[in-house]
């Protein structure tokens, strides 16, 4: 049956459910009921979404409409959260930048995007002023959060002033609301597109097999750049209708501080975090006791991180989320009974994603052997933008390719046993190695070098490198770290640097990776 144009567009937004109706709804069931801390500003569900409503408008006001990019360059704030619904009501595509990028790194990202404009946090305008040099951008909308910069225009009035009332914008469910670059296995980041049909039912998986509900008190510490903090759990809160409790970063003593004055009862951290809490001496002087849940991902939990965690917070109950960006990033879950009877498991799908292990053909391998880990789920982002070649292989089959290589069991549990490219995960971070190494190869001196991850009691992987000098040449393993401390964010660079005649490799020629972390593991432990 047809209907007309009017009455087809009246329908499909009568229907819309995207991230920026999300908090409008929850205002409406808890308008009263405290929805951001951050210090001394506190939120009601109703100021949030009226501080949402008039951001929405000063970008329109701005000339950034739906379909425009705004690139997001600050650390957790009130203000990023803000920022990061008003873009999803007005339609607009939201570019979070990892704070840690330099300069030449963050210019890429704004010229590759297309940015209509970039705000800032005030201590990171600096670096900002010299990436929008960089790429070019002059004529781009320059925004501040916090403080004074000659030529940036202040934020804070962009929620103060104007309408109160809702956009009217008519998003779809498939409409691109977030543009996440991330590290992937290449030189250069690729930008991950979500929509909100791949975020709100990534969110629904999330509250189904992640426990969680509206009475949550949350406390928000890892970057919201990334879409584990931005997505798994500050955006479903605001969903749910819960508490969330935004610190700049994952400083201990200052969350364990913020766990106890809030009353927390919900914490996610990465294996690095969770294990600097636990070695801070103000683990076992605050009240940590309305703690309920705890998440981790990134990496796998080390076993004995994980009993220790249960004898020092026996109330809490541990849930291990594994995925990546483009799946928005949830895939797979292993919940609180599962933890230590499948120690070091990545779960099982998630209940909105369908997850196979499968040869470099495409198809399924028997339980134990080990395969390519591959989705199917509404959570897959729409692909790459601007770029078709690596869109298509990704999605080769009609399956998202994780890149990850894994196992699954016959009961369907996953284990990640290697990354098919080399990726590093070092505190939380992706590092691709191929970025690393070109960057060591622009070094004068470099002959070859091969950069991959080792065990690190802290970082759970440590970048590392081994170079091999070019003949002649008096190459120091000082010189490759002061050479990459000018090209590479801090967590990009190596750990370690090791100096070589050669690197073992097979007949065809290819750096066998493997013998490489097996030589050199014991790296950290010799200090």
């Amino acid at each position: 049956m047809t209907f007309t144009d009017e009455t087809t567009a009246a329908i499909a937004r009568a229907r819309q459910h995207t991230l920026g109706d999300l908090l409008h709804r929850t205002a409406r069931r808890y308008p009263d009921k405290v929805a951001v801390v951050d210090g001394e500003q506190r939120f009601t569900y109703a100021e949030f979404d009226v501080a949402v409503n008039r951001a929405a408008h000063a970008l329109a006001a701005r000339g950034v409409v739906k379909g425009d990019r705004l690139a997001l360059l600050a650390r957790n704030s009130w203000q990023f959260a803000v920022l990061a619904f008003a873009t999803a009501r007005a339609g607009v595509v939201l570019v979070p930048v990892n704070f840690m990028l330099g300069p030449e790194e963050i210019a890429f990202i704004l010229t590759h995007s297309g940015a209509r404009g970039l705000v800032a946090g005030d201590a990171l305008v600096p670096t900002a002023e010299k990436a929008l040099e960089a790429a070019g951008l002059t004529g781009a909308l320059k925004a501040r959060i916090g403080g004074s910069a000659p030529g940036w225009e202040d934020v804070d009035g962009w929620w103060t002033e104007g309408p109160a009332e809702a956009p009217d914008v008519t998003v779809t469910d498939d409409d691109p609301l977030r543009l996440m670059y991330t590290s992937g296995t290449e030189s250069r980041p690729k930008g991950v597109m979500l929509s909100s049909r791949s975020l709100v039912t990534q969110y629904v998986s999330c509250i189904v097999d992640g426990g969680m509900a509206a009475d949550d008190v949350e406390v928000h510490s890892l970057p919201m750049y990334h879409c584990a903090q931005l997505d798994c759990f500050f955006s479903v809160d605001v969903y749910l209708g819960a508490t969330s409790v935004i610190l700049p970063g994952p400083d201990p003593a200052a969350l364990l501080a913020a766990v106890e004055r809030e009353g927390a009862t919900k914490l996610f951290c990465p294996p690095t975090v969770w294990i600097s809490l636990l070695r801070h001496p103000d683990f076992d002087t605050r009240d940590l006791s309305t703690l309920r849940k705890g998440y981790y991902g990134a990496s796998a939990m080390p076993v004995e991180v994980l009993k220790e965690l249960s004898r020092r917070l026996p109330d809490v109950r541990f849930w291990n989320f594994y995925g990546q960006t483009e799946m928005s990033p949830l895939a797979t879950i292993l919940r609180p009974d599962e933890q230590l009877p499948r120690a070091g498991s990545a779960g099982r799908a998630a209940i909105n994603v369908e997850t196979r292990v499968v040869d470099d053909d495409g198809n399924p391998v028997a339980p134990g052997e080990v395969g390519e880990i591959v989705h199917r789920s509404p959570h897959a982002a729409l692909g790459y933008y601007e770029d078709e070649d690596k869109t298509a292989a990704a999605f080769a089959g009609g399956w998202f390719h994780s890149g990850d290589l894994g196992i699954m069991t016959e009961d369907g549990y996953l284990s990640v046993v290697d990354r098919k490219k080399d990726m590093i995960k070092t505190g939380g971070e992706n590092v691709a190695s191929r970025e690393v190494e070109e960057a060591i190869y622009r070094l004068d001196g470099v002959a070859e070098v091969a950069v991959f991850g080792i065990p690190h009691p802290t970082w759970i992987e440590a970048v590392t490198a081994v170079v091999v000098p070019r003949e002649g040449a008096a190459l120091t393993a000082e010189q490759v770290d002061e050479h990459v401390r000018g090209v590479l964010a801090g967590y990009k660079r190596p750990k370690y640097v090791v100096l070589a005649e050669s690197l073992p490799k097979n007949p065809s020629g290819k750096i066998l990776k493997r013998e490489l972390r097996a030589t050199h593991a014991d790296l950290a432990a010799r200090g």
